[in-house]
């Protein structure tokens, strides 16, 4: 007999891939761009998280209780609140006193309800395992990056990438931001599942991947310089979404692979790379993922990811940017930034360098003719 159990909802959405015709003179390359931004928490977190939890409901039993724990002040809180909803559970959400009162005010609006404790995330989530979950015989802790199933989650990028990018012949490179390292990782599970893992050749359907962090969170470069798993002493970036001390140790593991590269770029790059995108394409997304769109505004994607290709073999490449969204960036946010760091001299210098050239250029073959 079959079961009259309804199906588990699935908490994120397939996403589209877009071409960005800004992003793509800026670049010198054909720029597509992987709207994570739609996601129902309006970040990517929704597919790892929301995967882990209709996974632990499936597994629990969809007629028992269950009570779903986060310990994030940031994107993993919001995709967990808003995975609850779909699966009609409750969620508690802990945390630290740093957390601005703009997120604790999105997170009790889904409907979660928040406890805030602790000078930081440590001391939040210790408070959470021990004085909540610990006394709740239906909790089901939601770990925001560092779990198998928040990788398996994320890795459905790819599957959908695959579909989506097949038209316009394929693509050639992936740029993501690393944080704790889940998205990374999902995405290398996924590559590899399609056999894209080529030791960074080009030639039989291999992709190469630029994995960026800003400076002051650069848990991941720190550990690939080091050789070995590396823990910051600090966050000092404003980048704090991508504020992981340590990555996870399978983020290491794949970073270190040689179809990725690890780069770092300042607070001021990544918050003018935010700045300009919401300008060019009218999303607004936080310096955490204006980092991975950074390159392309300061004309090093081609020098990074690959520095061994002709610039008209360049010209002709796709390349994906997972617009990882998050919820922390505001038009007063970006009006700040835009005050703060646009006269900073790495800007000054590389933004929007190769565009203003082809436009002079442009202008001069005009008065010629």
């Amino acid at each position: 007999m079959g079961s009259n159990a309804e199906p588990i909802p699935r908490c994120w959405i397939e996403t589209p891939c877009v071409r960005s015709a800004a992003l793509s003179r800026e670049a010198g390359c054909n720029i597509y761009l992987k709207l994570e931004t739609l996601q129902p928490s309006a970040s990517f977190k929704s597919r790892g998280i929301g995967h882990l939890m209709s996974l632990a409901l499936a597994s629990h039993g969809a007629s028992k209780p269950i009570h779903f724990y986060c310990s994030s002040g940031g994107n993993a809180g919001l995709a967990c609140a808003t995975a609850a909803i779909s699966l009609g559970r409750p969620a508690t959400i802990c945390v630290p006193k740093s957390t601005s009162d703009t997120m604790v005010a999105k997170m009790r609006t889904l409907g979660a309800h928040v406890v805030i404790h602790g000078a930081h995330f440590l001391e939040a989530d210790s408070f959470m395992k021990n004085e909540l979950i610990a006394k709740d015989p239906n909790a089901i802790y939601v770990p925001p990056f560092d779990h198998e199933d928040v990788w398996e989650g994320n890795s459905t990028m790819v599957d959908e990438l695959e579909k989506q990018m097949q038209d316009v012949g394929g693509y050639q490179g992936l740029v993501c931001s690393v944080g704790g390292g889940g998205l990374l990782i999902g995405l290398m599970l996924g590559l590899s599942k399609y056999g894209r893992l080529q030791g960074g050749s080009l030639d039989r359907r291999g992709v190469r991947v630029l994995a960026m962090e800003t400076e002051g969170a650069e848990s991941l470069h720190v550990s690939v310089k080091n050789d070995r798993l590396t823990k910051l002493d600090a966050i000092t970036s404003i980048a704090t979404s991508l504020g992981a001390t340590q990555v996870a140790s399978k983020c290491f593991e794949v970073g270190v692979k040689p179809e990725v590269t690890s780069c770092v770029f300042s607070d001021a790059e990544a918050a003018m790379a935010s700045v300009a995108f919401a300008d060019d394409e009218r999303i607004m997304v936080e310096p955490a993922c204006g980092v991975s769109i950074a390159p392309c505004y300061n004309d090093t994607l081609r020098t990074l990811l690959f520095p061994d290709v002709s610039e008209e073999k360049f010209s002709k490449l796709n390349i994906v940017i997972v617009v990882c969204g998050g919820s922390k960036a505001t038009l007063q946010i970006l009006e700040a930034y835009r005050k703060e760091y646009s006269n900073d001299a790495r800007v000054m210098k590389k933004f929007h360098k190769r565009r203003l050239a082809s436009e002079k250029k442009n202008n001069l073959m005009e008065k010629i003719d």
